[in-house]
């Protein structure tokens, strides 16, 4: 009974340990980065609602200023009824505004601005002593992890989501028992593409049609190149890193061909709408949502289906599957396929992202993805992992970087971070291995 109890902790530590990490980081990172906040937009506007009222009911001339920003312009068109003059943009243009009104005789002014201008208009009103006595009204601070601020979790997910989407393909591969080191040039040549077609087929006057065409294309071509790389693994017995490698090779020397070596970014401001939109309901952004749906596909087709079970054969052991009947070239080659297909997806949307295609793109991806896949508990060995679990890898890397980049971790120290994080996951899944051969 204790030998069962102990067998069943372990699995569960197994299974769930990479989300209790996700969620000690979390916690790491909001203690880390607890700072005062100051309210934004709509919530400072209230906030201040009902000081500028009184004043203005009675008699301060009531100067409402901001930065050229949407959330400030939301914040300054609260105040639209009582202001008697709103200065958006530049904060010379707030000094204009006040000289002009104390050039006009000493009065008291109520000038209310967000947080960040605080200090400036105070400085400003100081320089002009007709306005003596006037006074800055800005939102109240809070204390709160500047981490577990709604837009930087967004950021988090949205910065994450090219190799998120990327390393559902790889998870496949290495599932396996594979690797695919051309993803990251794949994401180059599919960014390059996608803005190539788009500049030929109209540029900044290009049509939905053109990127969707642009899309499409880009997705075939990588699939195309993922078919040739499982070809060229399961025809000849070519290793996969060594065939990988060399399609990395061909890929980056292909984008920087039809590039030219330079960037393309002649395109259309509506090619950004899959990079930097976000659905209008939730505020979540397209490319977020793009990647939790591909997540739930992912899952859906590895635990509900045959090709799912048919992978878990093959990379568990090859030879067995073979003997049940499963076609083990054909399932080798259609994740080199998937992996390219998803792989030109995420160039698609870093390009969306950066509304330009470069040569450049993808450096390095290749193992950030690997990283993601084998952190979220997929054996290198193949056989073992799960889909959601190079959700929850994503994720990890995401919030160690972005906790990093908050509390002001140079990058060198960020890069030794990564590697010792891949390195112990790597360590975790040979040390469970083991335990599971002496078993036998």
């Amino acid at each position: 009974m204790g030998q069962t109890f102990r067998d069943r902790v372990l699995a569960t530590a197994s299974r769930h340990g990479m989300i209790g990490v996700l969620l000690l980081l979390a916690a790491f990172f909001s203690v880390a980065t607890l700072r005062e906040q100051s309210l934004a937009g709509e919530a400072a506007a209230e906030a201040l609602a009902h000081r500028v009222e009184t004043l203005a009911r009675g008699g301060t001339t009531v100067v409402v200023a901001g930065r050229d920003s949407d959330e400030d312009r939301r914040f300054a068109g609260a105040f639209s009824a009582r202001a008697a003059e709103t200065v958006l943009g530049d904060p010379a243009r707030l000094r204009d505004a006040l000289a002009r009104i104390a050039a006009s005789g000493p009065r008291r002014v109520a000038v209310v601005v967000p947080a960040p201008l605080a200090a400036v208009a105070r400085g400003v009103l100081a320089d002009l002593p007709a306005l003596a006595g006037s006074e800055v009204l800005e939102p109240p601070s809070y204390r709160w992890p500047t981490f577990l601020l709604r837009e930087n979790l967004l950021n988090v997910a949205n910065q994450i989501a090219v190799i998120a989407i990327v390393a559902v393909g790889m998870t496949m591969v290495i599932l396996t028992g594979g690797i695919d080191l051309s993803v990251g040039s794949l994401i180059a040549l599919a960014a390059v593409v996608a803005a190539w077609i788009v500049e030929r087929l109209g540029a900044e006057s290009a049509g939905a049609a053109a990127m969707t065409l642009a899309a499409l294309a880009t997705i075939a071509l990588c699939a195309a190149v993922g078919l040739f790389s499982g070809g060229v693994i399961v025809r000849f017995g070519v290793p996969p890193f060594i065939a990988t490698l060399a399609v990395m090779q061909v890929a980056s020397g292909a984008a920087y061909l039809l590039s030219r070596g330079k960037p393309i970014y002649r395109l259309p401001p509506g090619f950004v709408a899959i990079g930097r939109g976000s659905d209008p309901l939730l505020g979540v952004p397209w490319g977020v949502l793009l990647m939790l749906g591909l997540y739930a596909a992912a899952h859906v087709v590895m635990t509900r289906t045959v090709l799912g079970r048919h992978v878990y054969a093959v990379g568990g052991n090859a030879e067995a599957a073979r003997l049940a009947g499963v076609r083990v070239g054909g399932v080798i080659a259609l994740a080199y396929v998937v992996s390219g297909a998803l792989a030109g997806l995420g160039g698609f949307v870093m390009a969306s992202q950066l509304r330009s295609g470069a040569p450049t793109y993808g450096l390095m991806y290749e193992l950030y993805v690997i990283a993601a896949v084998v952190v979220g508990g997929t054996s290198l060995s193949g056989g073992e992992g799960r889909v959601l679990g190079t959700l929850i890898g994503a994720l990890i890397i995401a919030v160690i970087q972005n906790g990093m980049n908050l509390t002001n971790v140079e990058s060198y120290t960020q890069k030794v971070v990564l590697g010792l994080l891949i390195l112990g996951a790597v360590l975790l899944d040979r040390i469970k291995r083991r335990g599971m051969e002496k078993k036998r």
